[in-house]
This record gives C-alpha cells, sequence and structure tokens, in this order.
C-alpha cells in the first residue's frame, strides 16, 4: 500500500490565507498528472535526488549527488525509471556519501554536465570519480552564488558557495531548481551559518526543503525555515542510523510550524509529481510507516542521542570496535592508534585520505609500506572490507 498526499496551491491559499482568487476552487483528482518528477532516492544514510521532466518529446533529466559509496542504489534506479542520458549532475560535496556512486552513474550513463564545489578529497572515491569526468570528458563547472541557468523547463539557481575555503560540508553547492509554480531548495550539509548567508543574497521561498545535512540540528535553522517558508520538508537518512539524524529537535521544529515531513529511512524513496501547479506526493512505504508516526519514532530515540557531527566517516568519533574489530572507514583517531604501526599523525592522515576499499589503500599513508600493513593484516584487528 502506497502513500499519497495530494496539495493544491489555490487550496492551500483558501484555506491558511484566506486570499481571494477570483473564481471557485475546482475539484480535483486525488494523484496529479504531471510532466515533473522529483524523485528522493532511498540510498540509506546519503542523498541522491532526481528531477526528470519531459517537454515537447525532450527530456530534462537532473541528479543532485549520487548515495554512499559503499551503496549500489542509484543506477538500478534511474534505469527503472527509463533513464539513458543525463543532462546534469550536481554533487554538493566530495563526501562519500554524497559523491559515492557517482563513478558508477557515469559508466552506465551519458553524462553532458557535472557541478562540484571546488573542494577536494584525498579520498578514493572523490579521485576515481574525478579521473571519470576526465577521461570521459565529461563538461565540469564549479557554480557561484548568484548564478543561474536555464534547462529546458527548469531553472536553476546557485544559493551558495560564493567562494571556497576548503570547508567541505560547509560548502555544499546549494541551489534553487523550479519548474513554474513549484520549487525545490536543496543545501547538501551546509550548516546554520551558511544559511544564514544564504538568506542575506537570495529569495529563498519554495514549495519543498529538502533538509540540509540529513535532517541534522547542525543544519535548518528556523529563520531559514521561515525565509524558505515551504509547505513540506524531506530529509534523507539511513533506518536506525548512527547519527541520530534526523534530530528530534528539527523534527519538532517542523511540526510547531505545521510542516509536514518526510524522511527516506520510514518513508523509503519519496516521488512528487506535478503539473507546475498542483502536486502529489507518493511513497514507497505504507502508512503506518510514513509521515504521520514520525514523531512517535523520534521520542521512542534513545536518551543520549548521537552528537550531531559531520556524517562523513572520515570525521565521526563514535565506538566503533566491536570486540577487537576496528573498521578503518569509522573508527575515531583514539581506536585507529590502538593498530600496530599507527600513532596519533597516521590516525589523522586515515581519517583524511577515507574511504578505503581494502586495507592496501593504506600503503598511500605516509610510512605504510608493504612490510607494515602485512603486520597490521596479521594482528587481526581491522575489520570493514
Amino acid at each position: 500500500m502506497k502513500k499519497i498526499l495530494y496539495v493544491s496551491l489555490l487550496t492551500l491559499c483558501m484555506l491558511l490565507t484566506g486570499c481571494n482568487t477570483g473564481s471557485d476552487a475546482t475539484a480535483q483528482s486525488e494523484k496529479v498528472e504531471g510532466d515533473f518528477k522529483a524523485h528522493f532516492i532511498d540510498v540509506g544514510q546519503g542523498d541522491a535526488t532526481l528531477f526528470t521532466v519531459e517537454e515537447e518529446g525532450e527530456e530534462t533529466v537532473i541528479l543532485f549527488d549520487t548515495g554512499d559509496w559503499q551503496g549500489d542504489e542509484v543506477v538500478p534506479y534511474l534505469e527503472s525509471q527509463g533513464i539513458s542520458a543525463i543532462d546534469l549532475v550536481i554533487i554538493s560535496h566530495p563526501d562519500a556519501d554524497h559523491i559515492g556512486q557517482l563513478s558508477k552513474v557515469l559508466d552506465y550513463f551519458a553524462v553532458d554536465e557535472v557541478w562540484m564545489s571546488g573542494n577536494e578529497s584525498t579520498s578514493n572515491t572523490y579521485q576515481t570519480a574525478m579521473e571519470n569526468i576526465l577521461s570521459q570528458d565529461v563538461g565540469y563547472h564549479e557554480p557561484r552564488t548568484g548564478e543561474e541557468y536555464e534547462l529546458g523547463p527548469v531553472e536553476l539557481e546557485v544559493l551558495y558557495p560564493g567562494d571556497i575555503s576548503g570547508d567541505v560540508n560547509e560548502e555544499s553547492v546549494s541551489v534553487r531548481l523550479a519548474y513554474e509554480q513549484i520549487s525545490f531548495v536543496l543545501t547538501g550539509d551546509a550548516g546554520v551559518e551558511e544559511e544564514k548567508e544564504m538568506m542575506e543574497t537570495n529569495s529563498l521561498n519554495s514549495t519543498f526543503l529538502h533538509l540540509g545535512h540529513h535532517g541534522s540540528k547542525t543544519s535548518t535553522d528556523p529563520a531559514f525555515v521561515d525565509a524558505v517558508q515551504p509547505q513540506t520538508a524531506i530529509y534523507s537518512a539511513g533506518e536506525d542510523n548512527t547519527y541520530g539524524h534526523p534530530s528530534p529537535e528539527v523534527i519538532d521544529l517542523l511540526h510547531d510550524k505545521n510542516i509536514e515531513s518526510y524522511g527516506t529511512d520510514v518513508d523509503g524513496t519519496i516521488v512528487i509529481t506535478t503539473d507546475g501547479e498542483s502536486y502529489s506526493i507518493e511513497t514507497e512505504m505504507d502508512s503506518d510507516r510514513s509521515a504521520s508516526n514520525r514523531g512517535d519514532k523520534q521520542t521512542e530515540a534513545k536518551a543520549e542521542e548521537t552528537p550531531d557531527g559531520p556524517d562523513n566517516p572520515s570525521s565521526v568519533e563514535e565506538e566503533t570496535k566491536e570486540g577487537s574489530c576496528i573498521d578503518l572507514n569509522r573508527a575515531s583517531e583514539e581506536d585507529l592508534t590502538e593498530i600496530i604501526h599507527i600513532g596519533e599523525e597516521r590516525a589523522a592522515q586515515i581519517i583524511d585520505a577515507r574511504p578505503f576499499d581494502s586495507l592496501e589503500d593504506i600503503e598511500n599513508i605516509n610510512g605504510l609500506g608493504p612490510s607494515r600493513i602485512a603486520d597490521i593484516e596479521s594482528e587481526g584487528y581491522i575489520c570493514g572490507f
């Protein structure tokens, strides 16, 4: 059983503001038939959003982020939607849960252009993706605040960053995407300070807000929500994730402002269909797991919520050992130093270079040659590969 929410902008105007429409509202069908679709793909603890629209026989396809590096959901989902070519891929930032499956996307589909912030990463995932972009002669652009584009019937406005300084999460590429009267704001992992900067330089009012940083309290400032004035908020997070996403504070904020929320952790993939004026929302999961019960799930969360740090595995300080097992891609600096030949300096280098696809990949860390890697392997602490 699928849950469908129908919203008419005209009806909302009448109910919420009492505006004079000049004519009687006509009856609408439960599900909107429209040419534009937004797919918030369930990729676990990561982000991937697909926008498609067909006009006069021409299809426009935009992909915002590409899921986690350990996942394999994006390509099959795009194939299931009949996608063969992508006009634009926007990578908000090079963390492995946002750029993760870009290389697979580039291998399977004809991609015209890729946007990135310009901030770099030493991770294999990022390096491989950049090599693919260069080898396939894909267009590449680093967008900046205030730039505006038209892609078929879709209007794109860049909200952030104005420039970059190396703050990978905070300087996420953020955009406002509009199709006629329906619009979306997406901000990657940008934080509350960056949201305030967006408010100073852009008009943000939009129908939908994709919550920053998977619904973490490091994003979604109340003033920012007021500036966007969304009718619906959507977040992308993994079910029972260890980061406590979405934060109960954020869900409570949306509830207090009467903004309905959806999340991939409880709703699965979320698809919005619009004709440019009205829209419907279809979720993958049945209604008893969707938005109506989200508040209950949040109140049942563990009393001591996992701190909302960046969700990039390279910067999460969490306990990852089970017995004597240490996951190189998730362990804290303190845990890493328990491995033979790994002191504080090398632990910091490992964290900066994550994720790794195999133990041999740490050979790029200063002083970790084949013999020391053999020692590490024989010690038997490493897991996750």
